[in-house]
């Protein structure tokens, strides 16, 4: 998890028993990936990719 300069929180946990990590955005949109770097890159392309939880496709 990270705050960075602008006070937005990344959240990436692992899921038990799998490869895969799933990962929580700032604005609220939600991630699952085997690859780290592929995970990293979908949270900082924002906001390319994000649907916020509860918004409008």
């Amino acid at each position: 998890m990270s705050t960075g300069d602008t006070g937005e929180i990344y959240r990436v946990d692992w899921l038990p028993g799998t490869d895969v990590l799933h990962g929580t955005c700032h604005c609220g949109a939600e991630h699952a990936s085997q690859d780290p770097v592929e995970m990293w890159e979908w949270m900082l392309g924002h906001p390319e990719g994000h649907r916020p939880l509860g918004g409008t496709p």
